[in-house]
């Protein structure tokens, strides 16, 4: 227990609950607008049961990928294209590159689709309606679906189970508290969430480093690391990492400021033309 009350574990489990939370806005979004289609009465219960029943599966999925990376570590198969791809591929190559993949294609993909779509507007009147145990259902499932980015997130910064499911638990028990209110929050600050996506792109690079020496890691030998035209993948550094978050939060509150200073002294200059 006193090896996990370490400082370098407290800073991964605030940056994964910071994570969690940046990851799971479309859930709580979906959600706050899934829980609608059913009846009045239940909707209530089904936001609860449904967000309880999808963290439990979310620690299980994670507990499962994280035996299959321990089980699976000696390299399927070796590259040995020399000087253009070498090296050992294991599991935790091919989820760390199919993960890293995923997670910049999701990211693009919503930064694409915020700049193409002006206004978003849900409207769920006039659907039929579902039962409580059939939106539940739904919960789940598409919380498992976007369990993935988040998993694999979560991995790129630390692979101690505790931390990890910690971060998961709290992130659930912040689901229950703020559903609502974090999604009209969203819904009014947009910008936060574009933030998040280009954390998530920085999160996807980290996960395609972490790919480079996995097998090398796994088996402690060094000419088990990937070399894409003789040049080795190193992974990311942590300072790298938390230094290029900073910048961007430094650079949404610089923004954000001097965006209302520009707004105010437009202001006053209608003012005293009027």
């Amino acid at each position: 227990m006193a090896d996990l009350l370490t400082i370098e574990n407290l800073g991964n489990l605030l940056m994964l609950c910071f994570l969690q939370a940046v990851l799971g806005f479309d859930n709580l979004l979906y959600i706050s607008i899934e829980s609608q289609r059913a009846p009045v009465a239940q909707q209530k219960a089904v936001r609860f049961w449904g967000i309880i029943v999808a963290v439990a599966l979310r620690v299980i999925l994670l507990f499962v990928m994280i035996r299959l990376i321990d089980a699976l570590a000696e390299p399927f198969f070796i590259l040995n294209w020399v000087g253009v791809l070498e090296g050992g591929v294991n599991f935790s190559t091919i989820v760390f590159i199919l993960g890293g993949i995923f997670i910049i294609y999701t990211a693009v993909k919503e930064i694409g689709h915020m700049l193409s779509v002006e206004h978003l507007d849900h409207d769920i009147e006039g659907k039929s309606g579902k039962s409580g145990l059939q939106v539940i259902l739904m919960i789940v499932a598409m919380n498992l679906i976007f369990s993935f980015d988040s998993i694999l997130s979560a991995l790129a910064i630390t692979d101690v189970f505790p931390i990890l499911a910690a971060a998961i638990l709290l992130s659930g028990a912040a689901m229950l508290l703020l559903a609502d209110g974090v999604t009209n929050f969203i819904q009014k600050n947009r910008m936060y969430e574009v933030l998040g996506l280009f954390i998530l792109l920085i999160v996807g690079v980290v996960l395609l480093g972490e790919a480079g020496p996995a097998a090398a890691h796994a088996m402690h030998d060094d000419s088990l690391a990937l070399k894409v035209f003789g040049y080795e993948i190193i992974p990311m550094s942590k300072s790298t990492f938390y230094f290029a978050v900073i910048v961007l939060f430094a650079v949404e509150i610089l923004q954000s400021g001097y965006s209302r200073k520009l707004a105010a002294e437009r202001r006053a200059e209608q003012s005293h033309k009027a």
